[in-house]
Order: C-alpha cells, then structure tokens, then sequence
C-alpha cells in the first residue's frame, strides 16, 4: 500500500466511524416498525451467547460436548438459577460452585 491508498482508507474508516455514530442523532424522530423493536429485544442475549458459548464448548479449537466438562455442567448451572430466581449475583456464585465442584470431583 502506497501513502495516497493508506490516506483513502483511513478516510474511509473515519466516514464510517462518523456515519454509525451520528446515526443516533440522525435518526433520534425516526420510529421503528413494531417487528423490528420486537427482534432488537433479543439482541443483547444474542450478543452474549455468541461471545460466550465459544469458550463454554470449546477448547483448543476442538468441540467439547462430553457431559463430564466442568464448563458446561457451570453454565447449565447458572442458567437453571438465573432462570429460576433472575438474582445476578447469585448466578455468578451458582455457577462458579458448580464449575469449581465439576472441576475437582469429576
């Protein structure tokens, strides 16, 4: 890449920049259709899903679907409390339990 290619691109990544985050501003009066305030609700689980369910069920880039894996019996853990009680802090601490138990004991 020669400097005038590198300038364009930084440009570019700067409009870019702008453009995402002005879009608040430019779009504040603009309301959305009712099925896509629906669907947005479920982003942010999405969101957590797609970065934590990697490092549940993987390691070393191999899949780990075994039912003795501390993780996974962690996470199902966590999910069955928060499920049940909807308490954050007491997720966290379910789930450690529960991984840290897996861990030592099987």
């Amino acid at each position: 890449m020669d400097a005038h290619e590198i300038w364009i691109t930084i440009a570019l990544m700067t409009a870019a920049t702008v453009i995402t985050r002005a879009s608040f501003f430019l779009f504040a009066r603009v309301r959305l259709p009712a099925g896509v305030r629906h669907a947005l609700r479920y982003a942010p689980p999405v969101a957590f899903a797609a970065i934590v369910m990697p490092d549940i069920l993987l390691a070393n880039g191999a899949l780990m679907s075994d039912w003795r894996n501390p993780r996974i019996i962690g996470a199902i853990a966590a999910t069955l409390f928060f499920l049940a009680s909807r308490h954050l802090l007491g997720t966290i601490i379910v789930g450690m339990l529960a991984y840290t138990a897996a861990r030592l004991w099987l």
